[in-house]
């Protein structure tokens, strides 16, 4: 259990880092990391992360299209969350 809660924060910080990155690029007006990359890394876990760099840095935040497909995959994560909650607790409870 501690290896997952370990890895989930390490996803989240390293997306965190590469959000952040992605920003320093943009500034410097030098070649991004793909959209599809920084979602890639949001999708397998790393939402957090990703939500933190969004808002500190002021990243992607005005991208309307990204944050269909951000908000797109938080709210796929939170139905396989209660999903798997809800059926956790009914496979619990009839044991």
């Amino acid at each position: 259990m501690m290896t997952l809660l370990y890895s989930f924060l390490i996803l989240n910080i390293l997306t965190f880092i590469i959000t952040a990155y992605d920003k320093r690029l943009a500034i410097a007006n030098k070649k991004r990391i793909s959209e599809e990359t920084l979602l890639t890394f949001a999708a397998i876990g790393g939402t957090i992360g990703s939500a933190l760099a969004m808002y500190i840095f002021n990243h992607k935040t005005s991208k309307k299209y990204y944050l269909f497909k951000f908000y797109k995959i938080v709210i796929i994560q939170i139905l396989i969350a209660v999903g798997l909650f809800y059926f956790y607790e009914k496979i619990v409870t009839n044991s």
